[in-house]
């Protein structure tokens, strides 16, 4: 008994500090986005030009 608390104990932090710490990554390039102008692929008819 003493055994499988030990193990769900493990698994608990394991699997929380999965879920609490993500995997996201930061891109300096992110930051730099002009929002005001359209994207390249908006100014093209749908299916042309890919």
């Amino acid at each position: 008994m003493k055994f499988l608390r030990i193990i769900s104990a493990i698994l608990l932090v394991a699997g929380s500090s999965a879920i609490f710490t993500g995997c996201a990554t930061h891109d300096p390039d992110d930051s730099s986005i002009p929002w005001n102008r359209p994207a390249q692929w908006e100014d093209r008819p749908p299916g042309m030009g890919f």
